[in-house]
């Protein structure tokens, strides 16, 4: 049986998918996000645990109860795609024990994508930028593995909600707007779009790693701002 790294769980999220949701944080990840707020997840070596689909699911399977209609698991990380057979094993043990399925994601992972899709009821997708510079300025990598992702989304025809984090000073402008309405619009199956307020609780992660933290000294957004923007966003959504 394929074994993957898990960096951490939680037992009740309540923000990554609809319901009540086990949330399982998977390790290693390709991107180095300025504002990254999980950064013990990059290292795929890092400290983790390894465990077995059928270990991880008996222990979701546990919390099924509290799920309703709604809610279920959601596998985020990291980057849950860099475990690809793993995931699509857990995902699959998932459905054959009848538990919703989510995925929370930036697209860049490997593997085959649609076979793991196919057993996806949701896939939040962060949109970390939709221009070629500024993705590649924010994350240090291009956007080809994210569109390959987003595409074989669009085929499969998964169900989306997107994510963007707003940072003061980087994006929290009209002109991003506009420019990321633009860019969904081209998107099918979206059901739901939110704009997430950049916050520094992270920081203190990266001084215990050793970590030079780029975005030092830089306030948190004005939730109130970034609630202005999203509703900006979604009435050009409509246009």
């Amino acid at each position: 049986m394929v074994k993957g790294r898990i960096s951490s769980e939680e037992s009740m999220g309540l923000v990554d998918g609809p319901g009540i949701r086990y949330v399982v944080f998977l390790q290693g990840c390709h991107l180095r996000c300025k504002y990254c707020h999980n950064p013990e997840t990059w290292d795929m070596m890092g400290e983790s645990y390894f465990t077995t689909a059928k270990k991880l699911v008996d222990k979701i399977e546990k919390y099924k109860s509290y799920f309703g209609q709604d809610g279920g698991v959601t596998f985020s990380g990291g980057e849950p795609l860099l475990q690809p057979e793993f995931l699509l094993e857990t995902l699959k043990e998932c459905k054959v024990r009848g538990i919703n399925t989510a995925l929370d994601t930036a697209g860049v992972g490997f593997g085959d994508y649609e076979e793991i899709l196919k057993f996806c009821d949701l896939v939040i997708l962060d949109i970390k930028a939709v221009k070629e510079e500024d993705y590649k300025e924010l994350t240090g990598q291009k956007m080809d593995r994210f569109k390959e992702f987003l595409a074989a989304c669009q085929k499969n025809g998964n169900k989306l909600w997107l994510r963007q984090v707003i940072v003061p000073g980087m994006n929290d402008t009209e002109e991003n707007i506009e420019n990321l309405a633009n860019f969904i619009k081209t998107i099918k199956n979206v059901e739901r779009v939110e704009l997430l307020p950049y916050k520094t609780m992270g920081e203190v992660k990266y001084k215990k790693l050793g970590l030079k933290y780029r975005l030092a000294g830089l306030c948190e957004m004005n939730e109130t701002e970034c609630k202005r923007l999203e509703k900006l966003l979604i009435t050009k959504l409509g246009e």
